[in-house]
């Protein structure tokens, strides 16, 4: 039996939730697509901000694009007080509990957008007490006033 279960979510669309108690520590599920090179992501139109994007920064030359129906992962949602996080080794990313996640508890972690101009393009509906509405990394979010 798998972990994790996919359902719906409160946060946007659907989302992974622990189908049992998941102890701090454990890898969860590998985060899994087709490797680019980072001046692909930047150039090629797929990759533009009108749609859902499942990109992954690996190092300052590979991404990779999680944007394919066998990678599961993809369906983790972000939130400002993340259960989860992401660590890579060589070319491949896995997710981790970052805390004890209890049976039934939505995935989530955060995705790290960085503070920029588009910032208010990305509403956040995480619901956490310390969300800023948008999904920004925590390192920034002192710059956004709090909703």
């Amino acid at each position: 039996m798998k972990i994790y279960k996919i359902k719906k979510s409160k946060i946007d669309k659907n989302g992974l939730y622990a189908n049992q108690d998941i102890k701090k520590g454990t890898k969860i599920i590998e985060y899994k697509g087709k490797i680019i090179t980072a001046r692909q992501s930047e150039l090629d139109p797929k990759y533009d901000n009108d749609k859902a994007i499942y990109l992954f920064n690996i190092n300052k030359k590979y991404d990779l694009d999680g944007d394919f129906a066998f990678n599961t992962a993809r369906l983790i949602n972000h939130s400002c007080d993340p259960n989860c996080e992401v660590f890579g080794k060589g070319l491949r990313l896995w997710v981790y509990a970052m805390k004890d996640i209890k049976k039934g508890e939505e995935l989530s972690y955060d995705y790290g957008f960085s503070f920029d101009e588009d910032f208010k393009n990305y509403p956040c509906k995480c619901g956490a007490d310390k969300c800023v509405g948008y999904i920004v990394r925590e390192g920034s979010r002192w710059r956004i006033k709090r909703k």
